[in-house]
């Protein structure tokens, strides 16, 4: 079983930054991909960004150059780092992993964090 822990959220004026932590726990080797999803009220489930273990990295064209996302295989755990946030960032953002070694988002991720709460405000 694996198990992901979040981290980091919070409340942030728009412009700011806050910096998510996705903590690993189990059976890691299963930890192929790794990445961020992000549900608004209202809205479907959005596909943030992912990264491999050998770094190969993608991310929603709503975030590309704004948000950062990295991996410390050493310590089981995975980063966003989100800058210039806007608004339409609000959202519970959640870790999730799959053991398919890809980017390809059309690949199901097999497990899920409990998410954790970003507001950004005007």
């Amino acid at each position: 079983q694996v198990q992901l822990v979040e981290s980091g959220g919070g409340l942030v004026q728009a412009g700011g930054s806050l910096r998510l932590s996705c903590a690993a726990s189990g059976s890691i080797f299963r930890l192929n991909a790794m990445g961020w999803s992000r549900r608004a009220p209202g809205k479907q489930r959005e596909l943030v960004t992912t990264i491999t273990t050998v770094g190969s990295i993608n991310y929603a064209d709503s975030v590309k150059g704004r948000f950062t996302i990295s991996r410390d295989n050493a310590k089981n755990t995975m980063y966003l780092e989100m800058n210039s946030l806007k608004p339409e960032d609000t959202a519970v953002y959640y870790c999730a992993a799959r053991s398919t070694p890809t980017v390809d988002d059309r690949y199901e991720y097999d497990y899920w964090g409990q998410g954790t709460q970003v507001t950004v405000s005007s």
